[in-house]
Parts: structure tokens; sequence; C-alpha cells
């Protein structure tokens, strides 16, 4: 059964860090593309940062990320332990919103209808 289950959310003040966390099973993680996305109240989910299926040739990754968290986000995978997480520093009200990791075929951070696997969410609050 594929299942994945996120934390780390919580609240933080404007200027500090969260490490989100994605705990995947049921499927090799290598094989997806784990995506992050977001959706403040009122505002449809939007799509934060995609990390990649591994190359079988290269081993290499693809990470990518709406331009509004790039320099401040960072996406990394650790296989061993099945986890995706999402580094988030310097953190602005805007950020705030319930986050979601998602699995899919290919990274496509506008269409979110791509990705077959969902997270329940975890909330993230930035305000002082």
């Amino acid at each position: 059964q594929v299942q994945l289950v996120e934390s780390g959310g919580g609240l933080v003040q404007p200027g500090g860090s969260l490490r989100l966390s994605c705990a995947a099973s049921g499927f090799t993680l290598e094989d997806y593309a784990i995506g992050w996305f977001r959706q403040a109240p009122g505002k449809e989910r939007e799509g934060v940062s995609c990390l990649s299926s591994r190359d079988g040739t290269t081993f290499s990754d693809n990470t990518y990320y709406t331009d509004s968290v790039k320099g401040r986000f960072t996406i990394s995978r650790d296989s061993a332990k099945k986890m995706v997480y999402l580094q988030m520093n310097s953190l602005k009200p805007e950020d705030t919103g319930v986050y979601y990791c998602a699995g899919g075929s290919i990274c496509a951070l506008r269409m979110p209808s791509l990705y077959n696997y969902w997270g329940q969410g975890t909330q993230v609050t930035v305000s002082s």
C-alpha cells in the first residue's frame, strides 16, 4: 500500500526555518517524482518544489522550485530512510499554508492532477 506521511510543520517567526519530512512506503522512492505543494486558505493548491525520479543511466536527480521559493527552499531525498525533505529557510508570512507531499511519474508543479499519491498535509504558519 502506497503511503506518504508529512511531518515537521509548525509555527515559526518570519525569517525562521523549518524542515518538512515526507515518509514514503509501499513503493521504491527513487522510481517516483516527489513534489511538495502548499495550499493557503481560499487559494488554489500551489506547486512549491519537486525532485525527479532518479535517472537510471546517470543516477542523477533534477530539482525544481517555484520562483517564490528559489534560494530559500531545498528539496532532498534520503533513499535509505525512504524520506524526502523540504528545508525551508528565510520563511515569509506568504509561505503559510498546508504543505503536502505527492508522488507521481514526472515533476509538474503546475499540474497537481498528475500526481497519483498524496499525504495528509502538515500545517506551516509563519507569523510574528
